[in-house]
């Protein structure tokens, strides 16, 4: 006898497709991707993010042909990590027993594992449909640092559909106070260097080290590279940096606790010179926009923590 009234079907929701992270088989990467095609792979040694691809595959970020992936050297390329100084350590101060800038780039960083992106302190932050990667370095994971002081760094990567974030966080775990600088040293893909211009920037001071630090007054208009540019920009206005290709936006840079922005361009007898910079001509290909806090130092007390990062957004 059948009943008058089945028991309705309990809908099957259908399985939703997640971020995929990998380690390489000789544990020296971490690659992480998007149902919706878009990739992220972080090299272990100086937790460098060596390639950033958009959905279609287009590479946002420059690495040099030479650049040594095998941790003989800090990679040229990519979004290598500066701590705790930037530049040539200065002979009188803590660092200065310090590579140039610093140990967070030539370091073996742990991996620590993945998660949702949490809630960022940089506006418009995705919560949904990303991946955050998180690495660790401390003092006691250096056999030599040259650095007298207790730290921890946690690292934050988070790929998200249109954008990429990059976020530090320095405790200082021991007993003494410190000085440290920060800076993501963020080398972006373009397809001409001559078509480009770095909106955002107008209204800043900066210094210029290609005429040896000399101090150049706001330009009062967006920067246009067709030499070897090499330009610290003090006290940076906080509203989004733009990356222009052909006058049409291509990066949108914002940033937390970073007042500075280093624009770097090598040109052509830099490049040359360098023996891990290639192609020969790939300073046409790439501008350094590299968001810190270098002309200053931050004073971090004992067991206080420091954050601040960037997040680059595909416009």
């Amino acid at each position: 006898m059948e009943r008058a009234k089945k028991p309705a079907a309990i809908p099957v929701s259908p399985i939703q497709p997640t971020p995929q992270v990998s380690i390489s088989d000789d544990n020296s990467r971490v690659t992480a991707s998007l149902p919706t095609g878009e990739q992220l792979v972080v090299l272990l040694y100086g937790a460098s993010v060596i390639s950033w691809k958009s959905a279609n595959g287009r590479e946002n970020l420059f690495l040099s042909s030479k650049a040594k992936l095998d941790g003989s050297k800090p990679v040229r390329g990519g979004i290598p990590l500066v701590f705790p100084v930037f530049g040539p350590p200065d002979p009188q101060h803590a660092t200065a027993r310090l590579p140039q800038h610093g140990f967070a780039r030539n370091s073996r960083w742990e991996y620590l594992g993945k998660s949702s992106s949490e809630s960022s302190t940089l506006p418009d932050s995705k919560g949904d449909g990303s991946v955050k990667l998180d690495f660790g370095l401390s003092d006691s994971m250096l056999s030599n640092p040259g650095w007298d002081y207790h730290f921890n760094l946690t690292y934050s990567v988070t790929l998200s559909q249109d954008s990429l974030e990059t976020s530090l966080a320095v405790r200082n775990t021991g007993s003494s106070n410190y000085e440290f600088q920060v800076l993501f040293h963020t080398y972006l893909a373009v397809d001409d260097i001559k078509e480009t211009a770095v909106s955002g920037l107008e209204k800043a001071s900066f210094k210029d080290k290609v005429q040896g630090g000399k101090e150049v007054e706001p330009a009062g208009q967006p920067i246009k590279i067709g030499s070897e540019t090499d330009r610290v920009y003090t006290a940076a206005p906080e509203q989004p940096i733009t990356v222009l290709e052909g006058g049409t936006g291509r990066y949108e840079i914002s940033r937390d606790m970073l007042s500075d922005v280093v624009v770097w361009n090598p040109w052509i007898e830099k490049a040359k010179g360098m023996a891990d910079f290639g192609p020969e001509d790939g300073y046409r290909k790439m501008v350094c926009v590299e968001a810190g806090s270098v002309t200053a130092w931050n004073t971090l007390e004992a067991g206080d923590t420091w954050e601040g990062g960037q997040r680059i957004k595909m416009v």
